[in-house]
C-alpha cells in the first residue's frame, strides 16, 4: 500500500513538471547587459578611424565645438578648416571658439534614447577650460534618459582616453557608473606636455595669465606648458625652438620612466608640422623600449585656434588593454 501511494505521488509530480510552460531560449540567456552610450566632444582629438569603428551604432557620439574666425562661424569637423585657420593665424585674423549649444547635447541624448540605449556617459574638456560642461548638464536635465557627466579635467587624447576607457568597460559589460569610474581613472592618470611657438593665441583666448604672454611675447621666450588641475600651467621658459622640443623630448621621456615597465603609452597632436611630431614620435619609442603606440592626430581645430600653428603635445597615459571577450559555458 504505501509502495502505491509513492508510485502515485511521483506520477502526480511528473504530470505537474510535464504541464508546466518550458522556458524559452531568450529566459534560458544572461540578463540583458545594459546598453550605455557615450557623447564627448571633439576636443577629446580622437583618431577618425577609431571613431568610425565606435560611432555606427550609435554607441559614440561627439559634438562638435564651434571656431570662429573673423564673423564666420564653423564647425570643428569642417574638412578645410585647418587651411582656414592656418590662413587666419598668419594673416592676424582673429580666431575665437565658443562652447557647444545645450541644444547639440539634447540632440545626441534624444538620438541615444530612441537607438534604444539605456543612459548615456557623457566626458568632456576641461570645465576650467571650455563652458561646454555646464551646456552638457543643461542637456542632461531634459534628457529621457539618464546622462552621467564627467568633467575629465584635461584636453586632447587626455581626454580621448577616457573616452576609449569607457568604451573598453562598456564592452566588458559594465554599467554607468563603472563605466564612468574608468573614463574617470584613465584620465587622471595622463600627463599633458606642449609645446608653442608664441603664447599669443592663449592669452587672447583667455587660456593662460596676461603676465606670461607678456613674458614670451617681449622676451622671445618659447615656452613650455602642461595641463594640471584642469588648467594650463607654465612648466618651463626656452629661449629657441629647437631647445624647446628637446626639452618636451627630455621631459616626456622623464615621464615615462616613472611609470611601471611597459605600462605606458604615449599620443601626439600636431598642428601644421605633421613631420615635427613624427620625428618626436620615433625618438621617444627609441629612448623608451616597451611604450605603447598611442595615436598621432591633428590637434583639434578648437585647440589649435587657441595653440597656434607649430604646437606640439605629447599625452602620456596607460597602455589601453582592450577587454577580453566574454568566454562560452
Amino acid at each position: 500500500m504505501a509502495a502505491d501511494v509513492v508510485s502515485a505521488r511521483d506520477w502526480l509530480r511528473h504530470q505537474v513538471h510535464r504541464l508546466r510552460p518550458r522556458p524559452t531560449p531568450a529566459e534560458l540567456q544572461e540578463p540583458a547587459r545594459p546598453r550605455i552610450a557615450i557623447v564627448t566632444d571633439s576636443a577629446a582629438a580622437l583618431p577618425p578611424e577609431w571613431v568610425d569603428a565606435h560611432s555606427g551604432s550609435g554607441q559614440l557620439s561627439i559634438v562638435a565645438m564651434p571656431v570662429i574666425i573673423g564673423e564666420d562661424v564653423f564647425s570643428d569637423d569642417d574638412a578645410e578648416l585647418e587651411t582656414h585657420i592656418s590662413l587666419a593665424l598668419a594673416s592676424g585674423t582673429a580666431v575665437r571658439t565658443s562652447r557647444p549649444s545645450p541644444g547639440q547635447f539634447e540632440k545626441a541624448y534624444r538620438a541615444a534614447a530612441e537607438a534604444g540605449f539605456d543612459a548615456v556617459v557623457s566626458i568632456h574638456i576641461s570645465s576650467k577650460l571650455s563652458g561646454t560642461l555646464d551646456a552638457a548638464k543643461l542637456a542632461a536635465g531634459r534628457a529621457e534618459l539618464p546622462v552621467l557627466i564627467l568633467d575629465s579635467g584635461t584636453v586632447g587624447m587626455a581626454q580621448g582616453v577616457a573616452v576609449q576607457a569607457a568604451i573598453g568597460a562598456i564592452e566588458a559589460g559594465e554599467g554607468a557608473e563603472a563605466v564612468l569610474s574608468a573614463a574617470q581613472t584613465a584620465a587622471a592618470a595622463t600627463t599633458v606636455f606642449f609645446y608653442v611657438p608664441s603664447l599669443e593665441q592663449l592669452r587672447r583666448g583667455g587660456r593662460i595669465s596676461l603676465a606670461s604672454s607678456w613674458v614670451g611675447t617681449v622676451l622671445d621666450i618659447k615656452p613650455l606648458l602642461g595641463i594640471r588641475d584642469g588648467s594650463v600651467v607654465p612648466l618651463e621658459k626656452v629661449r629657441t625652438a629647437v631647445k624647446a622640443i628637446a626639452r618636451l623630448e627630455t621631459l616626456s621621456v622623464a615621464e615615462i620612466a616613472s611609470r611601471e615597465p611597459g605600462t605606458a603609452r604615449v599620443s601626439l597632436h600636431h598642428f601644421g608640422n605633421e613631420q615635427q611630431a613624427r620625428t618626436l614620435n620615433d625618438s621617444l619609442h627609441a629612448r623608451c623600449p616597451g611604450l605603447g603606440d598611442g595615436d598621432m592626430t591633428r590637434l583639434p581645430a578648437v585647440l589649435a585656434a587657441h595653440a597656434g600653428l607649430g604646437a606640439l603635445v605629447v599625452v602620456v597615459s596607460e597602455r589601453f588593454v582592450p577587454p577580453q571577450p566574454v568566454q562560452g559555458p
